[in-house]
């Protein structure tokens, strides 16, 4: 929905020849609000907030001008007009941690894309440990921006590029608006939200919570879900804006673990643990200060911090594992950082001005890594999150890290224009990194004819102490024609980079090493596009990409003179992923009978075709191997029906299998670990009826075929081994607006 406010001032002067002129009458301020439904999916303009997106591919996603499940925050649903997204389902209906990735980049925790809400981080690290725990609830958004590589210059990290939530702040036409919704479904599924918001004065405010529980499709897949959020915006000039933002979440989850394909195939509903725990707390503050200095300048800033808090408890070593101690692995997040930036408006001949964004970027990252062994679980204790050191094993099996991480970031970009027609976007960034890591790990031999009392032969106390320090410079440049006509061409060439991951700095265990000339994984990404619509009738993108991956992080098996193996990390190889992607979405109804239809039937496609492959490895194993979790054939397509109250959506996914490890391997592990993802479908039906201007009452049902798929196979939690998706689910949501 696209709103545009108009304030008026009207002025009356009533005379006539020969009389004395009457007195000026000032009527008040009238608002005049036009709307305009847009399809569900729209894209950035040249210059939108505090950022610069000519000659970029991005995506908004509308959240009300589109029919999906947003109770459970359905991620297949949600992005299914973003092109080439692959979508992990994997927490059970709670919504608690997205996991897509874009263009053949790992899904996992979107840790591949640099994670925001209202244009600050809020993942664990933004460059020691990019993966988000945290993601905010779909009741509470009011759209989502999808930006791709070429965001690396303005916002850093990573190559899959922006990923912003943009959270739904208090009406400008009521002092209070509440809104109330309820949902339940299949699985013991409840779900409450609760917002209030309006303006008063210069002060627009807005509140929400939400408190979600359920059981889960398989076994042992309870959620526990708190979420809430407070804004306050502060018109303190009409040129000065300052806004105060705070967000808690936390969530508990027991998981049920993975499969191996044999399990998998007697039952995807099976749950091979009882015993496994996730819990998170998640605590983001911001302060974002708008000032327009004059007309042509205007100033942002965002400072900003997280508290947080991730634990995982359970067994993951075995694909079935009932009894013993559990490991237990916890992490404490304390980071701060501001970002600030200056656009410059400006003319250097007539016509359309010249755009210059510039700003500079300061993070400080501390993270506080504890692993070892925890309880068995037993005795009321499943959920127990501490460590057990009640013999001289389980003390010994513990090992604890520190990583602090510094950045300081300067960038800039500027729209030339060169015809009314044609633009020129160069851009540059420069960054200055620090990432450490310092602390020790033990590697206790146990007695195991005294196993049960945690005997120890021996041990060996490793500490360690890496430290890596680096600066560069990135740059690009993008085009952008026809901006103005309902078509354009675009496109862009950038640099990217991402950073050295915690993970690849500490060792926890002998039996991995490390590469103590690790470097960053960089590279460069390009689109070459074209775009348009036609007022509300259709709206389409077309392009083309290609992501160069150089210095790829991974792990290879080696024996060292003592013909000891182990797992060791380093940049294996180069990959290169090149592809198309193809949105389109047209209103057939408005289509054979004009823009003014009351009626709609709307039909959107959305497609990709990928080739990922290795090059230049170190590995023979790996070169020219297909990359792993990447489709190479990603299709979604649906259809929207509205007349009057009511709006129905049906929409079909389809996934072509994929590869779950480097080397291509077609025959399963016995772990489940390793092994081809098979292609998959699967089909939703989404409702929405407004019984009257307060009522709405929404139906879903996913999984309309009931078919039994899987898109990841996990190494760790939740798994390891294969993750099925849920079956057919049934929800039903009754919203109340006072």
């Amino acid at each position: 929905m696209r709103a545009a406010t108009l304030t008026a001032m009207t002025v009356l002067t009533f005379s006539y020849a020969g009389a004395q002129q009457a007195p000026v009458k000032t009527l008040d301020s009238v608002k005049v609000k036009a709307t305009r439904r847009t399809m569900g999916s729209t894209r950035l303009k040249d210059v939108d907030g505090a950022g610069i997106y000519a000659g970029k591919k991005s995506e908004v996603i509308v959240l009300k001008d589109i029919t999906a499940n947003t109770a459970t925050n359905n991620s297949r649903q949600i992005y299914s007009r973003v092109a080439g997204l692959n979508i992990y389902e994997n927490d059970g209906g709670a919504g608690t941690q997205l996991a897509i990735g874009g263009r053949g980049l790992d899904p996992n925790r979107v840790s591949n894309f640099n994670t925001r809400q209202n244009g600050y981080d809020i993942s664990a690290d933004a460059l020691g440990y990019p993966e988000s725990y945290y993601t905010p609830p779909a009741e509470v958004l009011d759209r989502i921006e999808v930006v791709r590589g070429a965001a690396s210059l303005q916002f850093g990290t990573q190559f899959g590029g922006i990923l912003n939530f943009r959270m739904k702040s208090g009406v400008d036409t009521q002092k209070a608006q509440i809104i109330s919704r309820l949902s339940g479904g299949s699985w013991g599924f409840l779900n409450t939200s609760t917002s209030v918001g309006g303006t008063v004065g210069r002060l627009n405010y807005y509140a929400f919570y939400q408190h979600k529980t359920g059981n889960g499709w398989r076994p042992n897949s309870r959620f526990n879900v708190n979420m809430g959020y407070a804004a306050a915006a502060w018109k303190a000039t009409d040129r000065l804006t300052v806004t105060a933002q705070y967000t808690h979440m936390d969530y508990l989850e027991h998981q049920p673990g993975g499969l191996n394909d044999a399990q998998f195939e007697i039952d995807p509903g099976y749950s091979t643990k009882a015993r496994n725990w996730f819990r998170v707390d998640w605590n983001l503050g911001a302060m974002l200060i708008d000032y327009a200095i004059s007309d042509e300048l205007k100033f942002n800033s965002r400072f900003f911090g997280l508290l947080a808090e991730r634990s995982a408890l359970g067994a993951i070593n075995t694909v079935n594992d009932q009894s013993g101690p559990r490991n237990y692995r916890t992490d404490n997040y304390t980071n701060w950082g501001n970002e600030s930036r200056l656009i410059y408006t400006y003319h250097l001949k007539k016509g359309d001005p010249f755009i210059l964004l510039g700003g500079m970027r300061y993070y400080d990252g501390y993270t506080d890594r504890q692993i070892g062994l925890g309880n068995t679980g037993s005795g009321g204790a499943k959920s127990d999150f501490a460590f057990d050191k009640s013999n001289a094993y389980d003390s010994l099996s513990y090992s604890k890290y520190t990583f602090p991480n510094h950045n300081i970031s300067i960038f800039a970009e500027n729209i030339f224009r060169v015809t009314s027609k044609l633009s020129i976007i160069p851009g540059a960034r420069y960054e200055n990194i620090s990432t450490k890591a310092d602390g020790f790990y033990n590697n206790p031999q146990q007695d195991l004819s005294s196993q049960f009392t945690g005997a120890v032969l021996h041990n060996t106390l490793t500490t360690e102490k890496r430290i890596s320090k680096r600066s560069f410079l990135i740059s690009g440049i993008g085009f952008s024609y026809d901006q103005k006509a309902p078509m354009q061409l675009y496109g862009n060439i950038s640099q990217n980079y991402r950073a050295i991951n915690f993970n690849d700095m500490s060792i926890v265990n002998p039996n991995f090493r490390v590469d103590p000339n690790l470097k960053d994984e960089k590279g460069y990404s390009a689109d070459l596009g074209v775009r348009g619509h036609l007022t509300d009738i259709l709206n389409y993108d077309l392009s083309a990409f290609t992501i160069d991956y150089a210095n790829r992080i991974g792990t290879v098996w080696l024996t060292d003179t003592s013909s000891i193996t182990y797992q060791y990390t380093t940049n294996i190889a180069r990959s290169r992923n090149l592809g198309v992607e193809a949105f389109a979405e047209a209103d057939l109804w408005k289509l054979a009978y004009g823009s003014a239809a009351k009626m709609k039937l709307a039909l959107f496609v959305n497609c990709s075709f990928i080739d990922a492959r290795y090059l230049d490895s170190k590995i023979s194993a790996y070169d020219n191997k297909k990359v792993e979790f990447v489709p190479p054939v990603i299709f979604r397509s649906g259809i929207t029906f509205q007349k009057k109250r009511l709006t129905a959506t049906y929409e079909y996914s389809y996934t072509a299998r994929q590869f779950g490890d480097a080397t291509d391997a077609t025959t399963p592990s016995n772990n489940g670990i390793n092994g081809l993802i098979p292609s998959y479908y699967v089909m939703d039906l989404t409702a929405d009826y407004k019984l009257s201007g307060m009522f709405q009452l929404s139906a879903t049902v996913n999984n309309l075929s009931n078919h039994m798929y899987y898109t990841r196979r996990a190494d760790s939690y939740p798994g390891p081994g294969i993750i099925p998706a849920d079956g057919r689910a049934f929800y039903v949501t009754l919203q109340v607006k006072l």
